[in-house]
C-alpha cells in the first residue's frame, strides 16, 4: 500500500539581514544529539526534541526571525513552531477552511506530506491530498506571505494522477536550480518517482516543457519507493528516498536512501554506481535499535548545517510516530547521519 512525504529554500541572509544575534539561541545539533541515549548502531539517534513531536511526513523551514515552521501530514495539514528547534508546540491547520477540490480526491479529505519554501518574498507549500493507497491523487500549491497557519491561500491543483496512470500524484518536492530553473519532483509506487518543469510566476508545470522524467524506480519486487528530496551539493544533485513499508508502526520498514547525479535530470546513482531508476540506493538512515522505519524525510539547510527532517515509529512509545531531526555531514561526498 503506498504512503507519503525538499530542499527547503528560505531567503539569504543578505535579503533577510544578519543572522548573527539569532544563532545562540539554536544548540548545535551534536551537542543535542548527546543529549540522546547512547547508541552501539550504525545510525545516530534522532536529536533530542520535546513538545509536540507526533509527526508524518515533516517539512520545516526558519524565518527571518528565528522561528521554525513545520507542517507535516494531518487533516488540513497540521503546524507544528519551534523558537530553538528543541522544544516544538502545536498550532493549527494550515487552512482555516479546506479547498472544495479536495473533495473530489479523498472523502476525509486527507492531506499528506507538504513541502515548504521561500521564493521571491512569499512561503509556498506543494501537498497532496488522496486517500490511502489510492491513486486518484493530486498536488496542491498555497502560498503565503508569513508561512504562519490560517495564511495560505489555496492556488489549485497543479498535477493529478488516476488508475490509469503508472504514477502516483503525491509527495511533491520543489527544487530550484543554480540557473534559476524550477523542478517538481514526485510520486511513488507503481513505476516510481518522477519530476516536471515548474513555471516560477505560477508554479505550476511549465507550458513549453510538459515532459514528465522518471528518475526513481523498483522494476522488480516491491514497488515501495516514495518521498522524494533533492538538494544540490558540491556541484552533485542528490535524490533523497523513502524505500520500503511505511505506517505500520514498529512494524514499518521504511528507510532512506539516497543517489547522485551531475545534472538534474539524469541518472541518479548510488555509491556502487547502481542507478536509483534500478533498485539503487545509499543508506542514510534505518531502523536501529528504538528507532523504526525512519523516513518521510524532507532536507532542510539551518545556520549550522544541512538537517534531514523525518518521522520514525518509536519502539518504546508502542510505535507513536515522532519527530527526528540529525545533521548531515557531506565530507565524504555522500550524506551521512550524525
Amino acid at each position: 500500500m503506498n504512503r507519503t512525504r525538499n530542499t527547503r529554500h528560505e531567503p539569504s541572509p543578505r535579503k533577510r539581514g544578519s543572522l548573527r544575534h539569532k544563532v545562540a539561541l539554536v544548540l548545535p545539533l551534536s551537542a543535542l544529539l548527546a543529549l540522546a541515549p547512547s547508541t552501539a548502531s550504525a545510525y545516530p539517534n534522532p536529536g533530542y526534541v520535546t513538545g509536540a513531536t507526533v509527526v508524518h511526513d515533516p517539512t520545516m523551514i526558519r524565518t527571518s526571525s528565528g522561528q521554525y515552521l513545520l507542517y507535516a501530514t494531518g487533516g488540513g495539514i497540521s503546524n507544528r513552531t519551534s523558537t530553538n528547534r528543541i522544544a516544538f508546540s502545536a498550532g493549527a491547520d494550515a487552512f482555516s477552511s479546506r479547498p472544495s477540490w479536495w473533495s473530489r480526491y479523498s472523502s476525509v479529505p486527507e492531506t499528506w506530506a507538504p513541502d515548504i519554501s521561500y521564493h521571491g518574498g512569499k512561503y509556498l507549500m506543494y501537498y497532496s491530498v488522496s486517500s490511502f493507497g489510492s491513486q486518484n491523487s493530486a498536488i496542491g500549491l498555497a502560498g503565503s506571505t508569513t508561512g504562519q497557519p490560517g495564511s495560505w491561500t489555496d492556488y489549485g491543483i497543479v498535477y493529478t494522477s488516476s488508475s490509469s496512470t503508472d504514477y502516483n500524484a503525491i509527495d511533491p518536492n520543489l527544487f530550484v536550480d543554480d540557473d534559476g530553473t524550477w523542478w517538481l519532483s514526485f510520486g511513488s509506487w507503481w513505476s516510481g518517482i518522477k519530476m516536471i518543469q515548474i513555471n516560477p510566476s505560477t508554479g505550476k508545470q511549465l507550458s513549453t516543457n510538459t515532459t514528465r522524467h522518471s528518475i526513481a524506480s523498483r522494476p522488480t519486487g516491491t514497488k515501495a519507493v516514495e518521498a522524494p528530496s533533492i538538494v544540490k551539493r558540491n556541484g552533485y544533485y542528490y535524490l533523497f528516498a523513502s524505500y520500503d513499508t511505511c505506517c505500520a508502526g514498529t512494524n514499518s520498514t521504511y528507510k532512506v536512501k539516497v543517489g547522485r547525479a551531475t545534472a538534474v535530470t539524469e541518472p541518479y546513482r548510488d555509491k556502487n554506481g547502481v542507478a536509483l531508476m534500478n533498485n539503487g540506493g545509499t543508506p542514510v538512515l534505518e531502523s536501529h535499535d528504538s528507532v523504526i522505519g525512519p523516513g518521510g524525510q524532507s532536507i532542510m539547510k539551518d545556520t549550522d548545517g544541512d538537517l534531514i527532517v523525518y518521522h520514525y515509529y518509536d519502539a518504546n512509545a508502542n510505535g507513536t510516530p515522532k519527530l527526528g531531526i540529525n545533521l548531515l555531514d557531506w565530507s565524504s561526498g555522500w550524506p551521512v547521519a550524525r
